[in-house]
């Protein structure tokens, strides 16, 4: 199992919309896919669940070692989609602590995670470098980073690299797939050459190929509880998160880590070819 923190230093940057509409792709490929909710203000459950702030979750199974992991599952319409929620996550809203808090109990989730048969772990963290989403980074075998195309956000990347650097010491194996364009604005300058500054500022390896527009759609769809695929006019946005996929997939691969995607084409997995969902409950009523 691969196991992928979504983070960033700074908030409002759009990891949420990544996480949800990333994972929404790869259990679309077919991976069987965990979607964790680790920001205490429990934005992947509100987008997709309305009953998230009644689940037991991500902080329950932090705060109380004899939860039972397997009552965190919120299963979806989709067999191969999951979620965990954010769950009682208040006492963490400050920080959630030093480094290394909840180290222990975070690699135990995780490997409970794998436990179960789950191709691939995302989890959405909460802003920064500290506190619970530093231990999430420093157990997960990978970080992605989205960064919103503005002036003002593209300045910090640096740091957050430097941060990034830090948490290695204390998980030497983490892989930094590379950070990721968000809210990108074509028809504003200041949007399309803070997205040239990145990519002159980084090696081109760090930075994926694949932007995420600001549009509509994504307001559109966490109103309804739903990631943007299942949306009837959602599909051409659905490719833009297909493509992230396939290039996390491509990232993966070539380092020997255990990765969802057989060398075969970039919609076959290990679990099996793209599959619809099936008849059922729609994700906000997981």
């Amino acid at each position: 199992m691969i196991s992928i923190a979504v983070s960033s230093q700074k908030g409002g940057v759009g990891k949420t919309t990544v996480s949800i509409n990333l994972a929404h792709s790869f259990a679309r490929a077919g991976v069987k896919t965990l979607l964790v909710d680790a920001d205490p203000q429990g934005s992947v459950g509100l987008s997709l669940t309305r009953q998230s702030r009644l689940l037991a979750g991500f902080y329950d199974y932090l705060a109380d070692p004899g939860i039972s992991f397997d009552r965190l599952i919120v299963p979806t319409r989709l067999e191969t989609f999951s979620l965990v929620a954010s769950g009682q996550g208040s006492d963490y809203e400050a920080g959630g602590g030093g480094m290394g808090a909840h180290l222990a109990r975070v690699r135990a989730f995780i490997r409970s995670v794998s436990a179960r048969g789950f191709d691939l772990c995302i989890i959405d963290t909460a802003a920064g470098l500290f506190g619970v989403t530093g231990d999430v980074i420093a157990s997960s075998d990978a970080i992605l980073i989205p960064q919103q195309a503005e002036p003002l956000g593209i300045r910090s990347v640096p740091k957050l690299l430097e941060g990034l650097n830090r948490l290695r010491v204390m998980n030497p194996r983490l892989s930094v797939l590379g950070v990721c364009l968000t809210m990108v604005q074509h028809d504003l300058a200041e949007s399309t050459e803070a997205a040239a500054a990145l990519r002159q500022l980084l090696p081109p390896e760090m930075v994926f190929q694949t932007q995420i527009p600001r549009d509509g759609l994504f307001v559109r769809a966490s109103a309804r509880g739903l990631p943007i695929g299942v949306l009837e006019d959602g599909a051409g946005a659905q490719v833009v998160f297909d493509s992230l996929r396939r290039e996390i997939e491509a990232k993966l691969e070539p380092n020997g880590a255990p990765t969802p995607l057989a060398a075969d084409g970039p919609d076959q997995s290990m679990a099996g070819s793209r599959r619809s969902p099936p008849p059922g409950r729609p994700l906000d009523e997981a």
